[in-house]
């Protein structure tokens, strides 16, 4: 009898302490590190929509060409800016995005397909890829995701070389990525160059830089950066007035240190509260 109320009180004290460590672990989650990024500005036109026109009349994949239309400025930016051809952010983006529907890209904004990997401290999400429930990078705004990708390929070593080929020189980038690990697939390089040349990207790499007048040159962009922060997840039923409240702040505050422009949020996003 008195070894079952020993046993009995043992088992007591371990559930006690696995719920405690959930508990330390939730509330671990629910503060830490927060990219901060910076709301989209509206870019010049790369007359997008005249390139995408004219392949229209050859019926090809609509998700492609509203890709196309929707981000090719964004590709030339960072190609003025990082000398990355834009025919292959774009083609990157299409393929590892899914033309934007996929899921990593509809559930995080990533279209790259960029895991954590050590030093990230912004949001992240997991899906399964080469293996299960791998950790993804999550960013509030797709223009933070094409970034993101500059910046990646920048600032590693492994990728110095491509920086050695001419932005126009499409080619040789998709079978330098593939050589330099950016992904597994054997035939990543052909599938890239197959969808430059079926939509004619190479033409956004045409794009001289006097011709694309930034309102704000690079240097005066604002960048993404890191603050130390309270974020909370959305969850089914919550509005900004009811999580302003949860938190003792206001509407105007939250709207403001998140970058929101209207009421507008959703389920799984993740808002600063201070």
């Amino acid at each position: 009898m008195k070894l079952r109320i020993v046993l009995y009180s043992l088992c007591l004290l371990i559930l006690a302490s696995c719920g405690s460590s959930k508990k330390a672990a939730q509330k671990k989650r629910d503060s830490g590190v927060v990219l901060v990024e910076p709301i989209p500005v509206k870019l010049p036109s790369v007359k997008e929509e005249k390139h995408v026109k004219k392949l229209a009349k050859k019926k090809l994949n609509k998700n492609v060409l509203k890709y196309i239309e929707d981000y090719a400025a964004i590709a030339v930016k960072e190609m003025h800016e990082h000398r990355i051809p834009a025919s292959i952010t774009l083609a990157q983006g299409i393929l590892e995005s899914g033309s934007g529907k996929g899921e990593l890209a509809s559930k995080s904004n990533n279209h790259f397909g960029i895991k954590c990997h050590t030093g990230w401290q912004g949001e992240r999400v997991y899906h399964d890829d080469d293996e299960d429930q791998e950790c993804f990078r999550k960013y509030q705004y797709v223009e933070t995701s094409y970034d993101d990708h500059s910046e990646f390929l920048t600032k590693r070593k492994r990728y110095a070389f491509l920086f050695n080929y001419s932005s126009k020189d499409y080619k040789r980038w998709a079978k330098g990525l593939r050589k330099a690990g950016y992904a597994t697939d054997r035939k990543y390089p052909d599938k890239l160059i197959g969808i430059i040349e079926r939509y004619k990207l190479h033409e956004f790499d045409k794009v001289k830089k006097k011709d694309f007048k930034m309102k704000n040159s690079p240097e005066e962009i604002e960048k993404p950066t890191y603050t130390i922060g309270n974020y909370y997840e959305v969850k089914k039923g919550d509005t900004l007035y009811s999580i302003a409240r949860k938190f003792n702040t206001t509407v105007a505050v939250l709207k403001e240190i998140n970058g929101l422009k209207d009421n507008t949020i959703s389920i799984g996003q993740h808002l600063l509260t201070k």
